[in-house]
C-alpha cells in the first residue's frame, strides 16, 4: 500500500461500511396541471432525474456577430441513493460556456462537480455553482435580475441580465409534452428578451457586453421514449420584440416523433403549434471532422401561416464535452430569416450518438 492509499483509507472506511445494495432510483414525474410557483421554482427539484438553467444570447460585437452560451446541468444519478456518505455521487453539476463569432471559430469550456464537493444549489431560488463559475436570480420587482460568471483559459463571461418581460411558461401551465406517453414531458419556463450588460473575454482580450438573452429552465425525468435519440430546438427573440421556441423529438431515421412550437407577439398575445402543424426540413448539413456527424445547421421550420429558416453565423458550433461523460452537440447562434426575422441558439442533438439523459 502506498502513502496515498494508507492517507484515503480512513477516509473511504465510513462509506464502504455504511454501504447498502444498490437501490433503483424513483425519480419525479412532471404532473400537468401543477401550478409552478416562483421564485421557489427557478431553483432546483433534486428529486426529479435531470434539470439544466440554460441562457444564450447575442451581444454586439463590432464587426462581427457573437453569440454566446451558459449552461449548467444537474443530474441524479441513481448510483448512490443509499450510499451514506458525504462523498456520494447523488447529484452532479456541470456547466458549459461557449461564445461563438463569424468569421471565426468556437470556443467552449467546461467545469463539473458533485454537490458538497465544488458544487451546489438552491432549491428556494436560482442559485447554481459549479467551483466558481455561477448563475442566480438577485432583487425583486423592477431590480430583478440575473447574474452569470464564468471564467477559463479560453473565455470569460461574467453578465447582468435584467427582465424586460414576463416569464413564459412552455406547452400547459409550464407542462410540456414531449412524446405519446404522459411522463414524457418536462416542467419547462423560459425568460426571453433579457436585456444583457457586463463584459466577455476571448482569450486576453476583454470587452464591453451588450445584447439580448434568453433563459431556459427545464426539469424532468423521462424525456425521450426508446424509439427517439435527440431533438432539434430553437429559442429566437424576434427583431420586433416577439419571442419563439420550436421544438422536435426525433427518431432514428430523422422523423418527427413529436414537436411544438409556442410564439408570443410583442403584443404579449400567444400562439401554441401541436406536432401536426409543425414540419422541420433540413435544408443544408455540416459534417463534424471530430465524430462523423452531420447537423442540418440549415432548417426550415413551417407552423401555421409562417416559415422560418435557421442560417448559421458559423457551420462549426459543435461543442465535444468531457466532463463528466464524452458528449457531442451542435449548439450555436443563428439568425432567422423567412416571415419572422430574430437572432438565437438552434440546439441539435442525438446526431453524433443518441442522447442518453
Amino acid at each position: 500500500m502506498d502513502r496515498r492509499q494508507f492517507l484515503l483509507t480512513p477516509l473511504l472506511l465510513p462509506a464502504l461500511a455504511t454501504a447498502r445494495p444498490p437501490a433503483v432510483a424513483a425519480y419525479a414525474t412532471p404532473k400537468r396541471g401543477h401550478v409552478l410557483r416562483f421564485p421557489a421554482d427557478h431553483g432546483a427539484h433534486p428529486k426529479f432525474r435531470t434539470e439544466w438553467w440554460y441562457v444564450t444570447g447575442v451581444l454586439d460585437a463590432p464587426r462581427a456577430e457573437l453569440g454566446f452560451q451558459l449552461t449548467f446541468f444537474r443530474t441524479r444519478s441513481g448510483r448512490a441513493e443509499q450510499l451514506d456518505s458525504p462523498l456520494a455521487a447523488r447529484q452532479i453539476l456541470f456547466a458549459h460556456a461557449a461564445i461563438s463569432r463569424a468569421g471565426d471559430r468556437l470556443r467552449h469550456a467546461e467545469r463539473a462537480a458533485r454537490t458538497g464537493l465544488g458544487a451546489s444549489y438552491s432549491t428556494s431560488d436560482c442559485a447554481v455553482q459549479v467551483g466558481s463559475w455561477h448563475m442566480r436570480r438577485e432583487g425583486q420587482g423592477d431590480g430583478e435580475r440575473l447574474r452569470l460568471r464564468a471564467e477559463d483559459r479560453v473565455l470569460g463571461l461574467d453578465l447582468t441580465l435584467t427582465p424586460t418581460q414576463p416569464l413564459l411558461l412552455q406547452g400547459d401551465g409550464g407542462w410540456s409534452q414531449k412524446g405519446t406517453r404522459p411522463e414524457l414531458a418536462s416542467h419547462y419556463v423560459s425568460w426571453p428578451q433579457l436585456q444583457v450588460e457586463g463584459r466577455w473575454r476571448v482569450e486576453e482580450h476583454s470587452h464591453a457586453a451588450k445584447g439580448h438573452a434568453w433563459f431556459d429552465h427545464e426539469w424532468s425525468s423521462e424525456v425521450l421514449d426508446r424509439g427517439s435519440v435527440g431533438w432539434d430546438w430553437i429559442g429566437i427573440n424576434l427583431d420586433d420584440g416577439g419571442v419563439l421556441m420550436a421544438f422536435r423529438i426525433r427518431d432514428a431515421t430523422g422523423a418527427t416523433v413529436h414537436a411544438h412550437a409556442c410564439l408570443r407577439e410583442a403584443s404579449g398575445r400567444i400562439q401554441r403549434y401541436a406536432s401536426a402543424e409543425l414540419s422541420f426540413v433540413p435544408l443544408s448539413h455540416w459534417q463534424s471532422p471530430r465524430n462523423g456527424a452531420r447537423y442540418p445547421v440549415q432548417l426550415e421550420i413551417r407552423f401555421g401561416q409562417h416559415a422560418v429558416r435557421t442560417r448559421p453565423v458559423l457551420d462549426d458550433q459543435e461543442i465535444a464535452s468531457r466532463r463528466p461523460l464524452p458528449i457531442s452537440y451542435w449548439e450555436g447562434l443563428v439568425e432567422l430569416e423567412g416571415s419572422l426575422h430574430g437572432h438565437g441558439y438552434l440546439e441539435m442533438t442525438g446526431y453524433a450518438a443518441s442522447m442518453a439523459l
